[in-house]
């Protein structure tokens, strides 16, 4: 990395905006901050003083208690608020209600919302630096983030690694920001799933497509298992769960034709049985609880490093 490069950004929108540079930056900001989360007192003051207010539309466990957890250990004072206790119920605008709260001066607001742009029209009307936790199906960085930290380390590098992510692309704002971020850092990315949940113009992002699994996952060293987020889907776009397991879960004879090294990962929450069979879930190719404790420190790496802390 060059010695003078410095994360420069505001916000973190999306991966879309980072260089490889910014992203190899989190990574090892990141790093250095995980050990934070072994000691007796998982509590550091490198946010002291700082406000941080989560912002979320949508029902969140994982990716809100990780951001909250991350500032805490950092010291920061954290709100947490939901759409059912803001004012949007009674009828007020996201940009008046982040206007409301910008007047309270916090340092940082990290949203959630199902309205994809959601948190780029939130960052162009306050002062607050914004994260993106998920828009619509636009991204989810911090999550592209913690995944590429989850290989990074179980595999040593990124760049030349062959990634096939499987499942209902056309609504996962994860897979968009995991085929944005693989890609500009090196890897090659294939996906698969049913035909009604590849998007058109996937292979922009950098993504090469393939129509079967088995197709998709031959000599991959990592394995991404995507839920099927029918919350999302206006109509049915596959016959029925049962058929997808059959055609598209990852299962013992998927996971035997990729590489002997390949190691399985899920965002969550994990559909046992349907996308993911359970041996495998909880088998010794699995990362994905590994991918939860590198969530915490990305997420302390990204506010220390929008934040500006000591």
């Amino acid at each position: 990395m060059d010695p003078e490069y410095r994360f420069s950004h505001k916000h973190l929108l999306g991966l879309a905006d980072l260089s490889a540079e910014d992203i190899q930056s989190v990574l090892q900001t990141a790093e250095s901050f995980k050990e934070i989360s072994s000691r007796a007192i998982k509590k550091v003051p490198t946010l002291r003083g700082k406000t941080i207010i989560n912002f979320f539309f949508e029902p969140s466990t994982r990716t809100r208690l990780s951001f909250e957890v991350a500032a805490k250990r950092m010291s920061a004072d954290t709100f947490n608020i939901s759409s059912s206790g803001s004012s949007t119920v009674k009828g007020e605008t996201l940009i008046d209600t982040a206007r409301n709260l910008a007047a309270m001066n916090p340092d940082c607001i990290i949203l959630r919302h199902p309205r994809s742009g959601s948190a780029r029209l939130l960052a162009d009307h306050i002062n607050a630096s914004v994260i993106n936790a998920g828009d619509g199906t636009h991204e989810h960085p911090s999550q592209g983030l913690l995944d590429l930290m989850t290989v990074q380390e179980a595999k040593g590098r990124i760049a030349g690694l062959k990634v096939a992510i499987i499942g209902d692309i056309a609504h996962s704002r994860v897979a968009h920001s995991d085929i944005i971020g693989f890609s500009k850092m090196g890897a090659s990315v294939t996906v698969s799933g049913p035909a009604t949940l590849i998007p058109p113009g996937i292979e922009e992002l950098g993504a090469t497509v393939s129509r079967t699994v088995l197709e998709a996952v031959e000599g991959a060293d990592v394995i991404m298992a995507l839920r099927i987020q029918k919350e999302r889907q206006q109509e049915a776009l596959f016959p029925s769960l049962r058929e997808y397991a059959k055609f598209f879960g990852i299962s013992p004879k998927v996971v035997d034709t990729a590489g002997p090294e390949a190691i399985v990962m899920h965002p969550g929450p994990i559909n046992r049985g349907v996308e993911l069979d359970p041996k495998i879930a909880d088998g010794s190719r699995s990362v994905i609880l590994e991918q939860v404790t590198n969530g915490v420190a990305v997420r302390m790496a990204l506010l220390y490093l929008i934040m500006g802390g000591d």
